[in-house]
């Protein structure tokens, strides 16, 4: 039996029989990282983090290679190719939305100018994503992350692994942390240079961001670049959401998302027409440009994945075993008057402890 990454080692589709659910499970999971990471890599200038996306975004592809082929092999009968079209759908909104998440990070990769203002707007935000190599000497070597307790210490919990060309997605408090291994971890700001010296027993530095020039009248631009991206992460977990439920309310709010996303877009562009002109280096429009496009294109493919549950294709098993194959879910409930939560802050309700 082959591995998927031996496949990967040569151009021609090795065929490597791996079951739907885990594909589908795996692109489900690669696509919620890859746009995180993304966004990532922009707000803090990283390489390191590009070039992660850009191995997500290959890999993403070689998976949707082989879902396709796992597909055309396991039907026999109209109604088995019929409960097989949600699963394709949500697979191919998946890769959608790596390209997209790829074609933020060409802001880096291809020197791409962006707005100053719009990256220290995303480092205040409350949660980061960071990318850590463990050092051979780190104290972390050998223990797993239950005994390293990171998220205790730090803050951060680690949510993807690279071991070579392996991934371990949402790791449990089992999993030992190895020599070399790559980190990706989700939590507040304060929490990453603890988080960077303990796996790497170096001081960390806090990267300093300094205009070439100073620009003005670019508030509008950033806040609408910022809320369009953060719908789009928003769109992509309610769409995963619609899909394990089967849920048509939830569909409808991500088509809803999808909507506004499009006008912010179409309110970026106008924005830009008007202004451009006016501003001395309006060269920083690029970057939000680019990044406002593959914002609604992630939001496009997340309606894609919901547009199975609205049209009654979500039929297929697999669909759902695979989605609840990864660790997190969403929740909504409606909060009644007078409980407990009923006029508080998300800050002092703490939530997430």
């Amino acid at each position: 039996m082959c591995s998927l990454m031996e496949a990967q080692k040569t151009p021609e589709i090795e065929y490597c029989p791996r079951s739907m659910k885990d594909l589908l499970t795996e692109m489900k999971n690669t696509s919620e990282l890859v746009v995180d990471l993304a966004f990532a890599a922009v707000t803090y200038d990283s390489i390191e983090i590009a070039e992660e996306v850009l191995r997500l975004e290959e890999r993403m592809e070689n998976l949707g290679y082989h879902i396709f082929i796992a597909a055309m092999l396991s039907t026999r009968r109209v109604e088995e190719a019929r409960e097989l079209v949600g699963v394709l759908q949500a697979a191919q909104a998946a890769r959608v939305m790596a390209t997209a998440a790829g074609d933020i990070v060409k802001i880096i990769m291809l020197d791409i100018p962006i707005s100053l203002e719009f990256k220290l707007a995303l480092q205040q935000a409350e949660e980061t994503v960071v990318r850590v190599k463990v050092a051979e000497n780190s104290e972390l070597v050998g223990i797993t992350l239950e005994e390293a307790g990171l998220d205790a210490e730090t803050g951060m919990w680690v949510i993807a692994i690279r071991r070579d060309s392996n991934w371990i997605y949402n790791p449990g408090h089992e999993t030992h942390i190895r020599a070399n291994d790559v980190l990706f971890a989700r939590g507040h700001d304060e929490g990453v240079p603890l988080f960077v010296e303990l796996a790497t027993g170096k001081k960390y530095e806090t990267p300093k961001l300094t205009p070439l020039k100073e620009m003005e009248d670019l508030d509008m631009a950033v806040n609408l670049t910022i809320e369009m991206k953060n719908t789009s992460e928003l769109a992509v977990g309610l769409a995963y959401f619609a899909l394990l439920h089967n849920d048509v309310d939830i569909s409808k709010e991500v088509e809803f998302l999808e909507s506004k996303t499009d006008e912010m877009n179409r309110e970026l562009m106008r924005w830009v027409l008007k202004s451009a002109k006016s501003l001395e280096d309006n060269a920083h429009l690029m970057g939000l440009l680019q990044l406002a496009q593959a914002s609604e294109m992630i939001c496009d493919a997340a309606k894609d994945i919901v547009r199975v549950v609205i049209k009654g294709l979500v039929s297929s098993k697999v669909v759902e075993l695979a989605v609840r194959g990864s660790d997190e879910v969403i929740t909504q409930l409606l909060v009644e008057e007078g409980s407990e939560v009923d006029g508080k802050t998300l800050g002092e309700l703490k939530l997430e402890t």
